[in-house]
């Protein structure tokens, strides 16, 4: 597609692109977005959850660093090969030019040492590949999300710029003009020849300067340490390209000093456009780290859970009351919101919101979640280290605890507490996994009372969790709303997704909450859901339509911008990519779903069957469900 500056504006009011135009770089600590118009538009360099020195993605005064053609051009771009090093192809009339970039890795770092450690450099490299090409350069540097700019001085061969706590050093081929914080210059590249751009950070007190780096050298190193991570997956599933790219994204959003993984590295990207709910996702959550332990193993990356579970461990100590169930990539709990009132928000999506209050919530979903991701992986925990044992018997006493009480569900909703069926499910879901690891858990297992304890929460759920009216299962106890949520039931074994119950809750969940593919969280969400899409896939291949089950697979990993990322939701009438991006949770969903896929057709589906002493069958109970599609 042929665009000029003036052309990539009208995209929206600001100057970068839409959401689904960005690529992602990482380096282990933090993420930048560029888009394919050559500008980078976020970059949080200390950490994930840090303050932004480039921001444009929510102002289009908030900072950005942009190479592109001067004029009109044409944009190919694509990874290199197992990496996330991205190269972009700008075409002129007069020639075309390749820019490359990446983050650095710790020189020499491969395999699991790789983001352990990063320079904190981002490396750019422009070559020519033919004729000779204008090109414009244009930093602007804005500090705290955009609060502050910077006197650029130059220090010898570097342009500096200091305020509050960070410094960059820009490093530049080319002669640079500065004024008012902010400096440009125009350049000619011409077939075979290359220029190479370097800005690092570091804190402004006591680290020293930022390291210096060979832009050419980030690149190679870049792109040596990521194919050596990637050659310890060893995934021979469905769709393995699809696979592994998404378990890279995944793995690219992961803070290696500790091991949490980000829901995603951007903040107040809206679920609707124009709308209020823009969240910040820059921090672990608990949930999110039970489908990735999930997803690690179907990619056979499984040396990656201690460093996972550790985090969780060291982050969730010994609680007292609600458990967090979100943290600081470095375990910090208070993650207290608030609104950045300067910024316009993207599209004009307002209020922009730094922190996260969800951190607050009762969510009872969680214990069952991380108790499934850990019996999924009981053969990599025997013997089961101590601290993990620790962890997992705190999950199960809380979901014995709090299985009865309100609570804001696993979409983290803003009113008052309900009586989430998806909750009450994965509450089962800890003390049925209890009652299965029994006295690997330790001496203090108290199986009777935990097994006790599920059949009544299982008893609760089916009365008061399913509607003869609608003939399905419902968002909470006793309403008649729907909610794509309960599509978890046969997942995690409760009911076989086969059961008349749950095949006309399928069913309707489908007609009423899904378009064009795309499947809604409830009636009334702005827009599809991916994870709860992928989880459609699944649920509709156990119940025996698998063919239909793979075409909507296939039509969903169709979904992703052409770098083969996926955002939080996608409208279903635009395809407009919407929410945080990339996001880790429509990632993990594509990975989970091509593993279920390929473990049915081989017939090794790991599920454990749903106990049905105490619970009388569906003919037992004197229910009846049409098989008419309501």
């Amino acid at each position: 597609m042929a665009v000029s500056l003036r052309s990539a504006r009208v995209v929206r009011s600001m100057g970068c692109g839409r959401i689904a135009d960005h690529g992602f770089l990482a380096d282990g600590r933090s993420a930048v977005l560029v888009d394919r118009y050559g500008s980078v538009n976020w970059w949080c360099p200390a950490r994930f959850d840090a303050p932004s020195v480039f921001a444009r993605l929510l102002d289009d005064d908030a900072g950005h660093w942009m190479i592109c053609p001067d004029g009109r051009f044409s944009t190919e771009r694509a990874y290199l090969t197992d990496t996330l090093v991205l190269r972009t192809v700008f075409t002129t009339a007069t020639g075309s030019v390749a820019v490359t970039d990446a983050l650095a890795l710790e020189p020499g770092a491969r395999g699991h040492e790789v983001g352990l450690r990063s320079p904190r450099v981002l490396a750019r490299v422009v070559r020519g590949l033919s004729g000779e090409v204008r090109l414009r350069l244009h930093y602007r540097p804005r500090f705290e999300y955009g609060r502050m700019a910077a006197q650029l001085v130059r220090q010898d061969d570097a342009l500096v710029a200091i305020a509050a706590s960070a410094r960059l050093d820009l490093r530049a081929t080319i002669p640079l003009e500065c004024e008012a914080g902010e400096a440009s210059g125009s350049f000619t590249v011409r077939a075979g020849e290359t220029r190479g751009f370097t800005v690092g950070y570091a804190p402004a007190y006591g680290a020293g300067p930022p390291a210096m780096l060979d832009a050419e050298q980030v690149i190679d190193n870049a792109v040596a340490g990521w194919r050596s991570f990637m050659g310890l997956h060893d995934y021979r599933g469905l769709y393995r390209d699809q696979v592994l790219r998404s378990a890279l994204v995944v793995q690219g959003m992961t803070y290696r000093p500790s091991g949490a993984m980000v829901a995603a590295p951007t903040m107040s990207l809206p679920e609707e456009l124009g709308g209020e709910r823009n969240y910040d996702y820059r921090y672990g959550w608990v949930r999110d780290f039970s489908f990735t332990l999930e997803a690690l193993w179907r990619v056979a990356c499984t040396d990656e859970v201690n460093l996972q579970i550790g985090w969780l461990a060291r982050s969730m100590g010994v609680n007292e009351g609600i458990v967090p169930i979100m943290y600081g990539v470095e375990g910090e709990r208070d993650l207290t919101e608030h609104h950045l009132d300067h910024l316009a928000g993207y599209a004009g999506s307002r209020p922009v919101m730094v922190g996260n209050d969800a951190w607050q919530q009762r969510q009872s979903d969680v214990p069952g979640e991380a108790l499934a991701a850990a019996w999924l992986m009981r053969e990599h925990l025997d013997p089961m280290p101590p601290h993990v044992r620790q962890l997992l018997r705190a999950m199960i006493e809380r979901a014995e605890q709090d299985w009865h009480l309100p609570d804001a569900g696993m979409w983290e909703a803003r009113g008052a507490a309900r009586h989430y069926v998806s909750s009450k499910v994965q509450c089962w879901t800890a003390l049925d996994r209890a009652v299965r690891f029994g006295s690997r858990l330790g001496s203090e297992a108290d199986v009777a009372r935990w097994a006790a304890a599920r059949d009544e929460v299982r008893r609760a759920v089916l009365t008061r969790g399913w509607s003869d009216r609608l003939a399905a299962f419902t968002a909470a106890f006793d309403t008649e709303e729907l909610d794509a949520s309960v599509l978890l039931m046969p997942l995690v074994g409760f009911l076989p997704a086969d059961d008349p119950r749950m095949r006309s809750t399928i069913r309707l969940i489908e007609d009423r909450l899904s378009h064009n593919g795309l499947l809604r969280r409830w009636e009334g969400d702005p827009a599809g859901f991916v994870i709860c899409s992928f989880w459609l896939v699944s649920c509709l291949a156990l119940t025996g339509e698998r063919d239909r089950a793979g075409r909507l697979f296939e039509r969903l990993a169709e979904r992703v911008n052409d770098l083969g990322l996926f955002a939080e939701q996608i409208d279903p009438y635009s395809g407009e990519a919407l929410g945080n991006f990339p996001q880790a949770f429509s990632h993990i969903g594509l990975i989970n779903a091509a593993g279920d896929l390929t473990d049915l057709d081989s017939g090794s589906y790991d599920l454990p069957p749903a106990p049905d002493r105490l619970i009388p069958s569906f003919e037992e109970s004197g229910r009846r469900v049409s098989d008419q599609r309501r």
